[in-house]
């Protein structure tokens, strides 16, 4: 039996409205859905607050078992939830079939969470026991957006829930079946019982009324710096903790002792993937000036190799950009930079939203596409003349997610890295790379740090409390 059930996948009345999901490729509508107001967020809440309390007391291994069952549904589920991926957010197979088993893993490594050891005995001056432990925040908001919205979703729900949490999950509505009713139908399946997940897609509306609850303590946000600026100064006023993965820029550092036939493939994947709609996406292309002129003739020619079109229909290296108005916004920032002297080395052009694949050349600090993050196919690439050039190329602009160098040396290598500031680095790699085992997150205005893999599950999701135990009541002097 199909794993979503359209007559089925929304249990609860929502006052938002019906909205649409279309398939960007062909516009056809694939599901109508009803969107989440700020009053359906506040039940939700509400419920998800009052479901909690018995879910925290469960033992662990009742929670590793929904967490581990749900891990193996998305296997088990794959070929339904593929075509979803495929037809509602543009993915070309082979980057679904990526999401389908992050998403097992991050429920597999989530179920070994709800086991790990959650305190410390600490010495006292007293004679009394003294030890901390980590208790549940009790609802966590999580908003996910719509470029991988499997994974996106599920890196904070599976953890949150295995650690004794309720969660109140809201996906973009393009998205909403991947990024939320998915999952929902998983935990039913895998036994999570009601109340503990609430799925709302919505607009910025329910975001704001999620971030504002009273019952709601942790949100954990993924999206573009602009919106995540107002979601932590909105938490900050109500002294929540907000966990933070925003936009970037990612640098891809090409030293001149480089394999380029290694390296444009590489390259070509760090800015081609997912149509660049990624936050690590390789944004700016930073190559030692020796190489520069045959890196830029190459991976034009990559780009003009590269297939665009349906990915459920055709087989395809890009499928298409995920609406209107983000295609203006790329095609805007391309001719902006062409206008200001970029060269157009490649692509440029678009068939509805099928955006060809990119390559700008002579670009610097007034290049938009250099300096502002895309979210689209396109790939800026700058000489430098040494690696202190190219650290500090790399350290600037307002951005610190991700960073790739290629170089034969790998030492020298690791020695750039470590005078680049940002929250991930890969030597002989490009930027895009995601692994449940591995903490995630930028810094600066990519985010607030790591906050996914074991230790930063840990972290984001649960509190410390201290707690100390006395044979006897304690005397004090009046």
């Amino acid at each position: 039996m199909p794993l979503l059930d359209p007559r089925t996948w929304q249990s609860r009345t929502l006052a938002g409205g019906e909205y649409a999901v279309t398939e960007p490729a062909t516009g056809e509508t694939l599901a109508t859905v009803t969107l989440a107001a700020a009053e359906d967020v506040a039940t939700a809440a509400r419920d998800a607050r009052a479901a909690q309390a018995e879910w925290a007391k469960a033992p662990h291994f009742v929670r590793a078992a929904v967490l581990r069952k749900a891990g193996d549904l998305f296997a088990a589920h794959a070929d339904e939830l593929r075509e979803w991926l495929v037809r509602e957010s543009g993915s070309i197979p082979g980057k679904a079939d990526f999401e389908l088993h992050v998403a097992a893993q991050e429920c597999y490594e989530a179920a070994a969470l709800a086991s790990r050891p959650s305190g410390q005995i600490l010495p006292s001056e007293a004679p009394r026991l003294s030890y901390t432990r980590r208790v549940p925040v009790g609802v966590v908001g999580v908003i996910s957006p719509f470029n991988a919205p499997l994974i996106l979703s599920i890196r904070s729900v599976a953890p949150a829930l295995a650690l004794g949490n309720a969660v109140v999950l809201k996906p973009d509505p393009r998205t909403a079946v991947c990024g939320g009713l998915a999952l929902a139908a998983a935990f039913a399946e895998a036994g999570l019982p009601e109340g503990l997940l609430h799925v709302l897609p919505g607009g910025p509306e329910a975001g704001q009324a999620l971030v504002a609850d009273p019952n709601v303590p942790v949100i954990s946000f993924t999206g573009s710096t602009a919106a995540g600026r107002a979601v932590g100064e909105a938490a900050g006023r109500l002294l929540k903790r907000a966990h933070l993965e925003l936009g970037g820029n990612s640098a891809l550092i090409v030293l001149e002792d480089a394999d380029i036939d290694a390296v444009i493939s590489t390259a070509a994947w760090g800015s081609f993937f997912h149509q660049g709609q990624i936050c690590m996406t390789t944004g700016r292309h930073l190559v030692h000036a020796s190489l520069y002129e045959e890196y830029v003739e190459r991976l034009a020619a990559k780009a003009d190799s590269l297939a665009v079109g349906d990915p459920h229909r055709e087989q395809v290296h890009l499928g298409p950009i995920i609406d209107s108005a983000q295609l203006a916004k790329i095609q805007g920032l391309v001719e902006s930079s062409t206008a200001r002297g970029a060269k157009l080395a490649a692509g440029g052009t678009h068939e509805r939203l099928f955006y060809r694949p990119t390559v700008l050349a002579g670009v610097d600090d007034a290049t938009p596409a250099y300096t502002e993050e895309v979210f689209g196919p396109v790939a800026p690439v700058r000489s430098f003349a040494d690696a202190e050039e190219a650290a500090a190329l790399a350290a600037a602009g307002p951005y610190g997610l991700s960073l790739g160098i290629v170089t034969r040396d790998t030492a020298r290598g690791l020695d750039l890295a470590e005078r680049i500031p940002t929250g991930i680095a890969h030597i002989n790699d490009q930027t895009v790379n995601d692994e449940a085992v591995a903490p995630f997150g930028g810094i600066a205005a990519s985010g607030t740090g790591a906050r996914f893999g074991g230790e930063a599950n840990l972290e984001a999701f649960t509190d410390v409390r201290w707690t100390t135990v006395r044979g006897d009541v304690a005397p004090y002097p009046f």
